[in-house]
């Protein structure tokens, strides 16, 4: 199941001895219900934050998030959010740890067995199903992680930095099996980076934040369809859009 996700006039305030620092400032955004969506914009636009505020594990100064409609009030099982250093459990076989969040919930261990071998499947991940974390490669890591995050079936799966950890081959194949797994799951993503190709390759839609304090400084469609091959990086629009981007985001550096 799938929803969409709003976010209306979020602001984030810290306060300390030296006054007060805004850090987002009246974030308004949205992702369609099975849409793909992503965050860029430079290093302490306050990216990762936004996510943590929609993920509920924090509290912003002012403004609401919502899954479906509902308020978001803390953290929940209809979004599901995946970190850039996998955030496994090292004692824990895949299986294992694909099937922690299931085993908070009400289903049956055989409903557990059945949902966690699925999503191995997914991930293709049914043949390290008794590996633990520390045998498998970064990219292998990160789709255990995904596919745990998977299992408990969220609504919205909110994405920092995924792939951020991985060598560039690596990543170019993570992408390419994120984009897969999209189309075949059609699950809501919101995807936060800091690389303009990967959001361009990625996203359908594309939200360039401002720096110090965070802001959508501008929304961009990409027009190009759902599924989309690597040879989609050579096509003009696909570099213009990425030059169009970058030089917004470098305006930001040199105005900080």
């Amino acid at each position: 199941m799938t929803a969409g996700l709003d976010v209306r006039g979020i602001c984030m305030e810290y306060r300390s001895g030296s006054g007060v620092t805004l850090a987002l400032d009246r974030i308004d955004l949205s992702v369609a219900p099975g849409e793909l969506v992503s965050i860029v914009g430079a290093s302490g636009c306050g990216k990762s934050t936004l996510l943590g505020i929609i993920a509920g594990l924090t509290e912003p100064t002012a403004g609401e998030v919502l899954v479906a409609g509902v308020p978001v009030r803390g953290p929940g099982p209809d979004r599901g959010l995946v970190f850039q250093n996998y955030s496994l459990y090292p004692w824990r076989t895949v299986a294992q740890n694909v099937a922690f969040g299931l085993e908070l919930t009400s289903l049956k261990k055989a409903e557990v067995r059945e949902r966690v071998d699925y999503y191995l499947g997914v991930m293709n991940l049914r043949k390290w199903a008794k590996a633990l974390p520390h045998q498998l490669s970064g990219g292998m890591r990160q789709r255990v992680a995904i596919a745990r995050s998977l299992a408990v079936e969220p609504e919205v799966l909110l994405l920092d930095e995924p792939f951020g950890a991985l060598d560039a081959q690596t990543r170019a194949m993570m992408q390419d099996f994120l984009r897969a797994v999209w189309l075949q799951m059609g699950t809501t993503i919101l995807l936060v980076t800091h690389d303009v190709e990967e959001a361009i390759f990625l996203a359908q839609r594309i939200y360039v934040l401002t720096s110090h304090p965070g802001r959508v400084k501008k929304e961009l469609v990409m027009p190009f369809p759902a599924e989309r091959e690597a040879a989609i990086r050579r096509d003009p629009r696909f570099l213009d859009l990425r030059e169009e981007i970058q030089s917004s985001l470098l305006a930001e550096v040199v105005e900080v």
